[in-house]
């Protein structure tokens, strides 16, 4: 708030002006800083979605699927899987000999020993089963295969 000041008689050159703004305002604009911020606010929104990148498995199609809703224990198999046998325990990259004493932490404090595997349409046969083994092998008692419906991505 600027100050007000009176106008005394005794200041030669001011008189009858009545009263005077002082000229100092300490005052920030704050509207171009919000302004700024609006903008920053929709940029990091709209390019948010565009930074999640997960691990790249192109599932099979089955029309007969159901969504899953609630919170689970996902095991990703890529297609590079059989030459260097690395998976994926969620996001994190795991070599498939510690696989079972990672499931086996993670099953620890949990009641439902479900497993959903996500394994490449590429692989074989052979490799989905060699990790369904090491599964069953840390205690988990149902392993689900997941698949994707005709037009997802």
């Amino acid at each position: 708030m600027p100050k007000l000041q009176a106008s005394t008689a005794s200041t030669p050159g001011r008189l009858g002006r009545g009263r005077r703004v002082a000229g100092s305002l300490a005052e920030i604009n704050v509207v171009p800083l919000v302004d700024v911020m609006l903008v920053l606010l929709i940029i990091f929104m709209v390019t948010a979605p565009m930074i999640q990148r997960g691990v790249d498995v192109n599932l099979p199609v089955s029309t007969q699927s159901v969504q899953i809703t609630s919170e689970r224990v996902f095991v990703s198999v890529p297609l590079g899987y059989h030459d260097n046998h690395i998976l994926y325990l969620a996001d994190e990259p795991i070599p498939a000999d510690k696989l079972q004493e990672r499931i086996r932490q993670k099953m620890e404090t949990r009641t439902d020993k479900q497993v959903y595997l996500r394994g490449d349409g590429g692989l074989q046969y052979q490799d989905l089963f060699d990790v369904m083994d090491r599964l069953k092998a840390a205690g988990v008692e149902k392993v689900g295969l997941l698949n994707k419906l005709p037009g997802e991505r």
